[in-house]
């Protein structure tokens, strides 16, 4: 169940935090100062076109920095272990924020989307156990897009509280769906592979099928 992720909602308290991240900032994007320049290019860019109010400027900015290539390893891996040090050392405050709230606003009625995963990583779990990803988890609509991320393992998920990107992603095309780490999920189904059980799937060693069972409902201090 990650039991050790930062998986805040911000539940009840955004505009505190809101408030906050700004001094946050001045010091969690020094090693990503480029990355970060791109995403702000990025955000005008769709705001001036689009006449886009969805989101603001920073959630704007932390999705395309997110969907990057050279920031998101390091703070997923951030995400899956900082609850203990998040008052101190956590080093991803804004982003983590901004990507949260993001998510929340781009599907705010909780609308669930079938997505796919795939990842070279090996996972273990039994029908009716819950787990979550404890991180930030990229999906995508295309089973085919999925695989290009690994297929040690795959996975079908139902998820209700992840958000479609769309145009706001760096890569428009993988159609990605980005669950939070505070979304749980029951394993309805498991399959070992390879094999035809779940299309587009079938050169999976393993393959799970999720359906969402709701959050993790903590703040943390």
């Amino acid at each position: 169940m990650a039991p050790d992720a930062v998986d805040d909602t911000y539940c009840g308290c955004t505009k505190e935090i809101e408030k906050k991240v700004d001094e946050y900032f001045k010091t969690e994007f020094v090693d990503f100062k480029s990355t970060w320049e791109d995403a702000e290019s990025h955000a005008n860019s769709i705001t001036k076109a689009r006449g886009d109010k969805a989101l603001t400027i920073n959630q704007i900015k932390a999705i395309y920095a997110y969907t990057s290539d050279d920031i998101y390893k390091e703070f997923n891996e951030a995400v899956r272990t900082g609850r203990s040090i998040y008052g101190s050392l956590f080093k991803f405050k804004s982003l983590h924020f901004w990507l949260t709230t993001a998510i929340q606003t781009l599907n705010s009625d909780n609308h669930c989307h079938t997505t796919y995963r795939g990842t070279s990583r090996v996972f273990t779990g039994k029908v009716d156990d819950t787990i979550r990803f404890g991180m930030f988890a990229s999906s995508s609509y295309r089973t085919d897009r999925a695989m290009e991320f690994g297929c040690e393992t795959g996975f079908k998920i139902k998820t209700c509280h992840g958000a479609s990107l769309k145009h706001y992603s760096k890569y428009v095309k993988e159609e990605e769906v980005l669950i939070p780490p505070y979304e749980t999920f029951k394993i309805t189904n498991v399959y070992n592979g390879p094999g035809p059980e779940v299309k587009g799937l079938e050169a999976c060693k393993k393959v799970f099928v999720l359906e969402s069972s709701g959050s993790v409902q903590e703040e943390i201090t």
